[in-house]
């Protein structure tokens, strides 16, 4: 029914112990999984070789990657991206971003070869990487790379970002793609890094229409959130009938985020990935692929991401957390965490302000289903 894929090489992808995208989450997670009484023993996959990278990467960057990771010195590094503080340069970076990329890749694999239906790649997201330079911590773009491989197999594949961040990698790598449908629903860019996944923002050429995108205003919540979800994500997968979803499953659209300013529960997620995995069901004959993505404060991307394992496996979610993992991982997760795998109502921020915020994302949802309207009609 539903494989997950990782392996311990990840842990690789390391942008140093100061960054914010620390491997520590995925084995967080992991570990959170096995302690709930989950065994699981999860598939192993092998790295993306060079020819992958280079079907959606330009070959000089790939090199520049290369020579930076051995550690040469290269004083135009920073015109791809690298040696910035969001990208920093560490060894073997190369090799490290392909074992993710070839995760990806992998789920990918297994569901055109009919394995599997659901896959999660505990791992990857990195959607912010651009065909000539790194972006937003994302070095090789694994979800472009996987939307290619589905591309050459003759499939028509949408790919939905929930991010709190714009998907603009994977947007930008197919914009001009009439057989793929990139949906993104994120905090508005007018607020937020990458600043770009505005309603205007529909495709080019033939493919126009092909690009969607659902801004919100700062500090929206669950309800808001998933009535523009809603308003949206169904009949567009209704309109274009995939063959495969492809997911980049963030968790930083969370309220404790520090990086963002959405307000999502734990509670919300699950919602969410309930909606992902019918829809997915109905829509997708080939299944659905997911991967991670941004999440940056570490009690919220295990709780966060541990729902999204049991209800891609179908499994029922515990009340609490395991009293092993919390003190495991205590000097990560804080003392205020508690106990309770999903958000306590005595944590959960009442911000002002709603009517206004309601009423905006309401015009928004409004202007883009006008929009949408006339080019798929």
């Amino acid at each position: 029914m539903a494989a997950l894929i990782h392996r311990p090489e990840y842990a690789g992808y390391d942008f140093g112990p100061e960054h914010p995208f620390t491997p520590a989450r995925l084995e967080m997670v992991l570990d959170l999984i096995r302690c709930l009484g989950h065994e699981v023993t999860p598939i192993a996959a092998p790295a993306a070789t060079r020819e992958d990278i280079l079907s959606v990467h330009d070959e000089a960057y790939v090199a520049m990657v290369e020579a930076l990771g051995r550690g040469q010195t290269i004083p135009e590094s920073e015109q791809f991206g690298l040696g910035t503080p969001d990208n920093p340069i560490f060894p073997d970076m190369d090799l490290a971003t392909r074992w993710l990329v070839g995760g990806t890749l992998h789920g990918a694999r297994m569901l055109m070869a009919g394995q599997e239906k659901r896959v999660l790649q505990l791992g990857g997201g990195l959607h912010h990487a651009q065909k000539d330079h790194a972006a937003g911590f994302c070095i090789y773009n694994d979800l472009a790379v996987a939307i290619q491989a589905f591309l050459a197999h003759g499939w028509r594949v949408a790919y939905l970002d929930i991010d709190l961040h714009h998907g603009d990698g994977v947007q930008n790598l197919f914009y001009a793609h009439s057989r793929v449908l990139t949906l993104s629903i994120h905090e508005s860019g007018h607020y937020l890094y990458p600043g770009t996944g505005h309603i205007q923002e529909l495709g080019g050429g033939s493919a126009r229409g092909m690009s969607v995108n659902i801004p919100l205003e700062p500090f929206t919540g669950a309800d808001d959130y998933l009535e523009a979800f809603d308003a949206i994500v169904p009949r567009a997968l209704e309109w274009f009938s995939p063959d495969v979803l492809v997911v980049q499953a963030g968790a930083d659209a969370h309220f404790a985020d520090p990086l963002g300013d959405l307000a999502l529960t734990t509670q919300a997620f699950q919602a969410l990935y309930q909606r992902i995995f019918e829809l997915a069901d109905a829509h997708s004959r080939g299944g659905a692929l997911l991967t991670l993505g941004g999440g940056y404060e570490a009690q919220v991307v295990a709780r966060v991401w541990a729902i999204l394992y049991l209800t891609c496996m179908g499994l029922p979610l515990p009340e609490h957390l395991p009293a092993e993992w919390l003190q495991r991982w205590r000097h990560l997760l804080g003392a205020g965490i508690g106990r309770e795998l999903h958000d306590p109502e005595s944590a959960i921020p009442d911000l002002p302000g709603r009517e206004i915020r309601s009423r905006r994302n309401q015009d928004v949802v409004t202007r883009l289903v006008d929009s949408l309207h006339r080019l798929w009609i």
